[in-house]
């Protein structure tokens, strides 16, 4: 069955930097579009980053452009999240996700803070 395991997140300082990893199985990771997304406290779940199958094209929400950057490694199953520069922010949950055979599937996510 499909399975996507996220991690990487914690308590980041301001200005730093992160990168959240999501390991797939159960599909063949390399021929599918991955997603990650975000909920934060209150607010609807967002799409910030999306990668095709080859990595040949990304694309991002606009508020996050410049600062995150989505890659993936086909032969670890992997893809992932790096951000920089960060800025202050309550929690927010981050999940990756990828539609299959007509289904969407997710991870449980792994949370982010950024705080002094």
């Amino acid at each position: 069955q499909v399975q996507l395991v996220e991690s990487g997140g914690g308590l980041v300082q301001p200005g730093g930097s992160l990168r959240l990893s999501c390991a797939a199985s159960g599909f063949i990771f390399r021929q599918y579009t991955m997603n990650w997304y975000r909920q934060a406290p209150g607010e609807e779940r967002e799409l910030v980053a999306t990668i095709i199958s080859d990595s040949s094209v990304t694309n991002y929400a606009d508020s996050v452009k410049g600062r995150f950057t989505i890659s993936r490694d086909n032969a670890k199953r992997t893809v992932y999240l790096q951000r920089n520069s960060l800025k202050v922010e309550a929690w927010a949950v981050y999940c990756c996700n990828v539609a299959r055979g007509g289904r969407v599937f997710w991870g449980q996510g792994t949370q982010v803070t950024v705080s002094s």
